[in-house]
């Protein structure tokens, strides 16, 4: 007998050869997974399916998979460091690159180390729940829970307006919470920003986006992935540490881009000129206290920042612990302050007292010098004025395609992503890092510009009749939003429906934004009574 495997895209049971279509669903089976991924299909310690490539970061790649057991969808990543990495022989194994074989090791063992820990932690508050580890072909995956909904980047997108302060804090708590938990676990994410943030249909926000030291710093032996506005300056140096105040700078930060609608500025531009502005100044409604708790955990040097998650939380749910901390350590600063200054009227009224012994007379009071002893020499130039600091234009509202090949732009480097939008139309620039108007620090500055893909139109599939599994296997291939409601026998479908979609808010064919989630009904189970007449009918 044939071993059988879930279909990678509806879930029921297939042949495992994985050759033509699916039976049931009709999708393409053969792979299309770039070279040197996992081919669709392969299985994965008896116990995984790998479906379709997703993804990849300097840690390694992500799949799309399947719990062959539990017939469910999950997450797969695979360490894979592409500057460590040769590709993978015939049978799947790694091989890493010659002379780097003890540093591909020794990052793998930080990554299975980091995925155990994980495992052994979650599920968990506010954290994406990691189901299992697994070595194998010379490498280690990490099979992740496979949660449905948006990520907070999408969320804030088709968002008219910033948050309220209460609605960051009710939005953030599960996270803020998670993140605590890896502390306490001697843990750090390093990674936290609206990206890696999700917001399942049926649930409360969750973090994802676990990544190995090497993979969140600067000038590691890995290809880094760090998150402008969001990245803490530490970790842009290898040589720097990080640690929990790392994760409370980011968490700063992704409640500074809630409630004033813009991302921080990067750190990296900070440390060239800190311009951030606070959070009050950008929006009045923002508590002045709740904008200083924000600016105290987003401070570039880590020893005068905010140093724990708790101590975040609750300066931002209570003026009153924000100003018994602001108040502690004002009163340690205007004691510098009074030092200081009185040091200064010290060293002055000495100066003074040096001149009045020595009658050395003041530079308003000196003769003038006779004409013979007048220099005959030219006089000094006249300073010229210091030019006007160029500024960084206003790119957001103009068409990328015109901006990047215009001639008046050339001096800009433009680093580009794209973000579905219900506001811009498709090419328009919707955000800029750094700000318009912000000073030009280098001949040739790096814009990092996002340009709107227009509205997220999907079509609507014809779903009706299918199991749930089926249906909602269907509509996160088209990643359309949804919630599965199950019907009160109402004898309006028959036993053949039951389990099945009866009907969805939208039409077959119909075109939509994907932005807005549609309610799908499932057939629940019929009477003793309606079943039995529904069976003899």
């Amino acid at each position: 007998m044939k071993q059988q495997v879930p279909c990678p895209h509806c879930l029921e049971l297939i042949d495992a050869e994985f050759h033509g279509s699916c039976p049931y669903c009709g999708k393409n089976l053969e792979n299309a997974n770039p070279e040197g991924a996992l081919p669709f299909g392969t299985q994965l310690a008896g116990k995984y399916t790998i479906g379709k490539y997703l993804s990849a970061d300097g840690d390694g790649l992500c799949y799309r998979g399947v719990d062959n057991d539990e017939r469910r969808f999950v997450r797969i990543k695979e360490y894979f460091p592409v500057t460590l990495c040769n590709g993978r022989s015939v049978d799947g194994a790694l091989m890493p690159k010659a002379g780097r074989e003890v540093l591909f090791k020794t990052s793998r063992m930080d990554f299975k180390d980091l995925y155990d820990d994980l495992h052994r932690l979650t599920p968990a508050t506010g954290l994406s729940r990691i189901v299992d580890v697994i070595e194998e072909n010379n490498t280690v995956y990490g099979v992740e829970e496979s949660e449905k909904g948006m990520t907070l980047t999408h969320y804030l997108s088709l968002k008219s307006r910033p948050l309220t302060p209460a609605e960051a804090r009710t939005l953030l708590q599960p996270v803020m919470e998670g993140v605590a938990l890896l502390h306490k676990s001697g843990l750090i994410h390093r990674g936290i920003c609206p990206d890696n943030i999700l917001l399942p249909i049926d649930g409360t926000a969750i973090l994802t986006g676990y990544g190995t030291l090497a993979l969140r710093t600067g000038g590691s032996e890995l290809k880094s992935q760090l998150y402008a506005g969001y990245a803490a300056p530490e970790q842009y140096s290898a040589a720097e540490f990080s640690g929990r105040y790392t994760d409370v700078y980011a968490l700063a930060a992704v409640t500074y881009r809630l409630v004033t609608g813009q991302t921080p500025v990067s750190a990296p531009q900070r440390q060239v000129r800190d311009s951030l502005e606070s959070a009050h100044s950008l929006e009045s409604g923002v508590p002045t206290y709740f904008s200083q708790v924000l600016s105290c955990a987003m401070r570039l040097d880590p020893a005068k920042r905010m140093q724990t998650v708790p101590e975040l939380m609750s300066a931002l749910a209570n003026p009153s612990v924000a100003s018994a901390m602001f108040e502690k350590g004002e009163a340690q600063v205007s004691t510098r302050k009074i030092l200081g200054a009185a040091m200064v009227v010290i060293f002055i009224l000495a100066v003074l007292l040096l001149f009045a012994i020595l009658r050395i007379p003041l530079a308003d009071d000196a003769p003038a010098a006779p004409q013979s002893q007048v220099s005959t020499a030219a006089p000094l130039p006249t300073p010229s004025p210091t030019p006007e600091a160029k500024l960084i234009p206003n790119f957001v509202g103009q068409n990328f395609d015109e901006i990047r090949t215009s001639e008046l732009y050339s001096q800009y480097r433009f680093v580009p992503s794209e973000e579905y939008s219900t506001e811009y139309d498709k090419g328009i620039i919707m955000y800029q890092s750094p700000a318009a108007n912000s000073p030009q620090t280098e001949d040739t500055p790096v814009i990092e510009i996002t340009v709107s893909l227009g509205e997220h139109l999907v079509v609507m599939p014809l779903i009706l009749n299918y199991d749930e599994a089926n249906a909602e296997a269907t509509l996160d291939e088209y990643d359309i939003l949804y919630s599965m409601v199950k019907l009160e026998y109402d004898g309006s479908y028959g036993a053949d429906q039951v389990g099945k979609v009866v009907r969805c808010s939208r039409e077959p064919g119909e075109e939509f934004d994907a932005s807005e989630p549609i309610v799908v009904w499932i057939g629940g189970p019929l009477p003793q009574g309606a079943a039995d007449s529904d069976s003899t009918g």
